[in-house]
């Protein structure tokens, strides 16, 4: 049956993984990920239509030669009338993962699904859900990114596992992150998790971090429970990249084209993701989501407030950017073609909510000069250097993110007026801050939507550098310093949202996690906002 997880079967499993076979151990975990036989990561789903779904695994036959994998879906758990199959052969060169598209299938109805080995053995059963069609009165999303598995556990995935009033998942990137041990991890106790130890640079090494990401019980439930929908940010390849390069990425680690290019197909190797890189569901007349991406595909290389404060007048230097290259309109985050094809898609949408999913925040947030009084004395240059530049950015009227859509606005402006143009109610849902943030979006003077900033599974936010200041006083100023546009924050939990999306009303809760330290399904009192179709702006929920 499928694994809904609980607190009992997870605390039972925490730390094993894989029906149990990870045992603490190094070099002989490792061993173990790359020795695998049979099914070895459960099952997934992903894709959803109103008529079907894309089906995953990953078996690995004992000769660790070709295997021909077969799928079984039915709208019943016993499998007792079977609506749907397929199978294909699956082998070393893709990792030994299956992926299968399964259509005829009836719409907006749960389906339990199992693989089948050549020699007769049975998967886990995954359960799933196509979009609905027509008239459709409520939807859940549950949304998710930035999972560091060195930092700490996914608690945030177990627990959506276990809710009954989830639809779909969204992941909206940072799905795993490619730095070695001691890189950008909590320290020994859960960095000795990733594999391999070293930075990912190759092939095989994404796919052996991936290997390790997706041992751990509670991603496994997530993935068994919900069809999810994956969008990419930069840690799928390295930090802050973008077509031509990224930050975590030099000269002596190789051709980059060649390790973006095994990153991504390592990950449509182990996600249940299609072939396109943007895509749009129609969720009945209720709404339509657009999986976007904002890395890989056209992204312009970013510039950083860092280049500026190195000039020998920082504030002319920043009011010069501000009136000249930060306006210039070639600068893109989705490349003309992409940027076309949501405009028009956005134009002919005639959904209640037009959701836009997108890695990085889209509203505008400054840094206020009380930034600096945050963080302890003892704090690291590079991080009270980072703190100066933001503060110098907001003198100048600039966002302190230039990597997320704040180095982008003429791109931003020409989404947010397609909206306007459309009179769509435009959701725009976001992650890669490890922050929770709530925005309206105007343009113009007018409003243009609205935003739901989600904070991570797992990575640390704002509070891991502000220790000893009250997240609150953080909120405080955050919000003092960006009036304009940001309307709530959080810089100090962990978890995930859920969008609970009506005809009356789009509803988001962040979920706060009590701990991601310890094995836990325990949350806070977590926050919700929403919008009203028509509104365009955010309201206390």
């Amino acid at each position: 049956m499928s694994f809904f997880i609980n607190r009992r079967n997870l605390l039972a499993t925490a730390g094993f993984g894989i029906g149990g076979l990870l045992l603490p151990g190094g070099a002989a975990m490792a061993q173990t990920l790359l020795g695998l036989t049979g099914f070895t990561h459960n099952v997934a789903s992903g894709e959803p239509g109103p008529d079907s779904v894309l089906l995953w695994t990953r078996y690995v036959n004992p000769t660790g030669g070709p295997s021909k994998v077969r799928v079984e879906i039915s709208e019943s758990q016993d499998f007792s009338k079977i609506a749907g199959g397929g199978q294909m052969v699956t082998g070393p060169w893709r990792d030994h993962t299956v992926k299968i598209t399964v259509d005829n299938l009836a719409p907006g109805k749960w389906h339990w699904f199992r693989f089948i080995a050549p020699d007769g053995s049975i998967s886990p059963v995954g359960r799933t859900k196509t979009l609905p069609v027509g008239k459709t009165s409520n939807f859940n999303i549950a949304i998710f990114s930035c999972s560091n598995l060195g930092f700490g556990e996914f608690n945030a995935y177990g627990h959506a596992a276990a809710r009954r009033d989830i639809d779909l998942v969204l992941h909206m990137g940072d799905y795993i992150y490619e730095y070695g041990r001691g890189g950008y991890d909590g320290g020994a106790k859960f960095a000795a998790r990733l594999f391999p130890a070293d930075e990912i640079l190759t092939l095989a090494d994404y796919r052996l971090r991936y290997s390790s990401y997706r041992a751990d019980p509670q991603l496994q439930a997530l993935h068994a429970n919900f069809p999810m929908i994956v969008n990419t940010d930069d840690h799928e390849t390295a930090n802050d990249s973008w077509e031509g390069g990224a930050q975590n990425h030099s000269v002596d680690e190789g051709d980059w084209s060649a390790r973006r290019n095994a990153a991504m197909q390592v990950w449509r190797e182990w996600l249940p993701v299609g072939e396109q890189p943007w895509k749009e569901y129609a969720i009945g007349d209720l709404a339509t989501y657009y999986r976007t991406d904002t890395r890989a595909v056209a992204r312009s290389k970013p510039y950083f407030h860092g280049d500026l404060m190195r000039a020998a007048d920082p504030a002319k230097a920043f009011a010069e950017f501000r009136d000249g290259a930060w306006r210039d309109p070639s600068m893109t985050m989705f490349g003309s073609e992409q940027e076309a094809w949501l405009s028009r898609s956005i134009g002919r949408n005639t959904s209640t909510w037009t959701v836009l999913g997108s890695g990085t925040n889209m509203g505008y947030n400054y840094t206020p000069e009380s930034a600096i009084d945050w963080f302890p004395k003892d704090a690291p240059e590079r991080t009270r250097n980072f703190v100066r530049q933001g503060i110098a950015a907001a003198k100048a009227g600039l966002p302190y993110n230039l990597d997320n859509w704040g180095g982008y606005p003429a791109a931003r402006s020409r989404i947010l007026t397609a909206a306007q143009r459309a009179d769509a109610n435009l959701v725009v849902i976001t992650g890669d801050s490890h922050n929770a943030w709530a925005f309206d979006l105007p343009e113009g003077g007018k409003p243009a939507g609205v935003e739901f900033g989600g904070h991570s599974v797992s990575s640390p936010g704002f509070e891991s550098a502000t220790q000893g200041t009250d997240p609150s006083t953080v909120a405080r100023g955050l919000l003092e310093g960006s009036k304009q546009e940001l309307r709530w924050v959080d810089t100090s939990n962990r978890g995930y949202m859920h969008l609970a999306l009506t005809p009356q009303a789009a509803t988001n809760e962040w979920v706060f996690m009590q701990t991601i330290k310890d094995v836990s399904l325990a949350t806070k009192a977590g926050h919700k906002m929403k919008v009203r179709p028509g509104r365009k702006v955010l309201e206390q929920a």
